[in-house]
C-alpha cells in the first residue's frame, strides 16, 4: 500500500532496448528514512530500474512519482534534494579532490566548509590536493559518494558504492551510511555484497530478468527459504549417531552435520562433551539469492 508520504513509488515501470527486455513491470515503494536495496545479478536490470527512478531515462510504460514528483523530464525543484553516485563516475577534468567537492558544493550553493567536512567523512582529507585521475580506484569511489552527498540530499542513490573498496574502506562507509540514515534521510542502493545488504538494508528488493523475484525484509527473507542448519565439527572429536542429523558428511578435516532441528543436535553435542571449536551455520541472504537466480555465471 502507498501513501501520499511515501518517498518513492514505483508503478508497473518498462524499458526495453530493441529485443532487450531490461526492466518488466516494475512496482514497489520505498519509505521515508529506509535504506532500500536492490540487489540482482549482472543484467538483472537494477541500474536501468535506478535511472528511471532518478529520472535519467524515460520508461516506456508506467510511472514513478519521486518525492511526490515525476522525476522525467528532469524537475529543477527535486535536483536538490535527490544526491546520485553512479557506476561509472564523471569528474570535472584537472581538479583535485578538494576542487572536485567544492565545485559540486557551489552547483548547489553549498558553502566551501562542506566540501571539506565531506573530505574527512570518506577518508580523503589527506588527498585533498590530489588531482581526480591520480587517484587510486577506490579513491575515485569514495569521491563520487562524496560529491552525491556533498548538498546534504532527502534521497541518496548509490550504485555498487562499495565496488573497489578495500575492506577497511567497506567498513567505514557502513558507518557514514549509517549516520545518514540515522537523520532521517533515505539511501537505495544495489550492491553485490549480500553480507552487506544483510546487515545495513531495512528491505531488498531481489530482482532477476528485469522483474522483482522477492521483497521483504532480510530476515523475512531467509526465514521463508526454511533453510537447514549446518554444524560444522573437528573429524577427530564429532560423535556419531546424533539426534536430529538429517544427513552427515566429512572430509580430512571436519563433520558436518545437515539438520532442521538445531536444538536437538547441540543438546547431544553438549551432553557428549562435543562443543568445542564447533561452527553453526544458518542461512544467510545470499542463500536466498542463489535460490531465487541459480547459480550459474553471469558475464
Amino acid at each position: 500500500m502507498t501513501t501520499p508520504d511515501d518517498a518513492i513509488v514505483v508503478d508497473n515501470i518498462h524499458k526495453s532496448y530493441g529485443d532487450l527486455r531490461a526492466v518488466n513491470g516494475l512496482t514497489f515503494t520505498v519509505h521515508p528514512g529506509e535504506f532500500f536495496g536492490i540487489l540482482g545479478p549482472n543484467g538483472a536490470g537494477k541500474t536501468t530500474a535506478l535511472e528511471i527512478i532518478e529520472g535519467l531515462r524515460k520508461p516506456d510504460q508506467g510511472s514513478v512519482r519521486l518525492l511526490g514528483h515525476n522525476p522525467f523530464p528532469r524537475t529543477v525543484a527535486l535536483l536538490p534534494r535527490i544526491g546520485v553516485q553512479l557506476q561509472a563516475s564523471a569528474f570535472f577534468t584537472k581538479l583535485t579532490a578538494r576542487e572536485q567537492l567544492e565545485t559540486f558544493a557551489a552547483l548547489y550553493g553549498i558553502e566551501t566548509q562542506r566540501a571539506h567536512d565531506m573530505l574527512d567523512l570518506v577518508g580523503l582529507t589527506d588527498k585533498a590536493g590530489t588531482r581526480e585521475d591520480k587517484l587510486s580506484g577506490g579513491q575515485r569511489q569514495r569521491l563520487s559518494i562524496a560529491c552525491a552527498l556533498v548538498h546534504d540530499p532527502d534521497i541518496v542513490f548509490l550504485d555498487e558504492p562499495t565496488a573497489a573498496l578495500d575492506p577497511q574502506a567497506r567498513r567505514n562507509l557502513w558507518d557514514v551510511l549509517r549516520a545518514i540514515q540515522a537523520r532521517g534521510k533515505t539511501i537505495v542502493y544495489t550492491t553485490h555484497y549480500l553480507d552487506e545488504a544483510e546487515i545495513l538494508c531495512d528491505r531488498v528488493a531481489i530482482m532477476d530478468k528485469g522483474e522483482i523475484l522477492a521483497l521483504d525484509t532480510p530476515a523475512a527473507l531467509v526465514r521463508g527459504l526454511d533453510a537447514p542448519t549446518r554444524i560444522i565439527l573437528d573429524k577427530s572429536t564429532a560423535p556419531r549417531d546424533l539426534p536430529g542429523a538429517d544427513e552427515v558428511t566429512e572430509d580430512d578435516l571436519s563433520v558436518t552435520i545437515t539438520t532442521r532441528a538445531p536444538a536437538l543436535v547441540l543438546t547431544a553435542l553438549a551432553e557428549r562433551g562435543a562443543l568445542d571449536g564447533l561452527q553453526v551455520r544458518t542461512a544467510t541472504l545470499e542463500d536466498v539469492f542463489l535460490h531465487l537466480t541459480g547459480r550459474e555465471y553471469r558475464a
